[in-house]
């Protein structure tokens, strides 16, 4: 039996179904629903294929092609689909809900599977569902702070107690600085960053305040959604004002046992906004292996750069918390504490 429904229909009645994605492999590592499962109709060159037919050609003459390069996979389609659909129940979707996963739908009814819903609008209708998503507002409790504050472990921190939280750096796969790529997988496409962020949303009471860390429009390659980067930016911030020292002393730790080299590409990527001299001396410090010294030549920058982004704000919308040190457990009972009080 094929049924159609709506991305709407799939989120409240059928998110605990597999999820087929037959279009092309190149389609789905630009973006795709998290979780979804690529079982692709076509290659990437197949589909330049019957792209080039379509245009240069016909229609029909493109539909000719298409099934003469689909036919001999139409066995493995069953048995792949079998793999990711035990109970022979799934959803499936191509680019806009046409050709691509009625065929495929149909196929697999006709091969005894028992319920297979197709997608309307395909992964448009999902895209477009993922931005009006952000859209809507959210009770956001932005932490900031100069680099080297801990903001992430506190974030986890705060996690651990029960709160909402969001790790928009970990899902970024990149800790937001020149740094920040350093020992961090792949970062996932700008498209599939704002998928994945939505359906950790998703997850939360978003009538329930949601703490997230004060970050810049780009995370390394990938930029966080617009609307919801402008909630953030005309949120109240919560600034972890922690000595200096403190915070070189944590950056040590953070990127003491990563590979040199890394660390000499990095500076050398800043060096124009460290200064020559500045970056001269934090490289000189590095093959002296003295890390405390390279991130106070960093820290300078990094920290000047944060003062003027901070200054831009609304100053009745950034409150400080002066803290000792980059303490998690201890700093997010300070922020718990200053809550209770509010």
């Amino acid at each position: 039996m094929i049924q159609k429904l709506t991305i709407h229909q799939y989120y409240q009645q059928l998110k605990h179904l597999p999820v087929i994605d037959v279009r092309s492999p190149g389609e789905h590592r630009k973006g795709h629903i998290p979780g979804a499962v690529n079982i692709p109709l076509f290659s990437d060159a197949e589909r330049a294929q019957v792209g080039t037919v379509y245009v240069q050609q016909s229609r029909e003459k493109a539909i000719e092609l298409g099934y003469q390069l689909v036919t001999p996979k139409l066995d493995q389609f069953i048995s792949q689909s079998e793999e990711v659909a035990p109970a022979r129940e799934l959803v499936v979707h191509c680019w806009r809900g046409g050709m691509r996963s009625a065929s495929f739908a149909q196929h697999l009814a006709d091969n005894g599977f028992r319920k297979v819903y197709v997608l309307e609008g395909g992964y448009k209708a999902y895209r477009n569902y993922v931005l009006d998503f952000f859209a809507q507002p959210f009770r956001l409790r932005i932490v900031g702070g100069y680099t080297g504050s801990g903001k992430t472990h506190l974030l986890n921190a705060l996690k651990a107690r029960g709160l909402q939280v969001v790790d928009l750096e970990g899902l970024a796969c990149h800790k937001g600085s020149a740094f920040g790529g350093i020992d961090q997988p792949e970062q996932p496409t700008i498209e599939q960053f704002a998928n994945n962020l939505q359906e950790e949303f998703r997850r939360l009471n978003i009538g329930k305040p949601i703490w997230l860390e004060d970050e810049s429009h780009n995370i390394g390659g990938v930029k966080i959604p617009l609307n919801l980067f402008n909630q953030i930016r005309n949120q109240t911030v919560y600034f972890l004002d922690i000595p200096q020292p403190k915070r070189i002393d944590h950056l040590v730790e953070e990127y003491g046992n990563c590979p040199p080299q890394h660390l000499a590409a990095s500076i050398e990527r800043i060096s124009k906004r460290l200064g020559g001299l500045a970056a001269n001396e934090a490289l000189h410090f590095l093959e002296e292996g003295n890390y405390y010294e390279v991130a106070k030549r960093t820290l300078h920058y990094y920290d000047k750069s944060y003062r003027k982004g901070i200054s831009l704000r609304d100053p009745a919308k950034v409150v400080y918390l002066p803290l000792e040190d980059t303490n998690p457990r201890k700093n997010a009972e300070t922020l718990i504490n200053y809550f209770s009080h509010e």
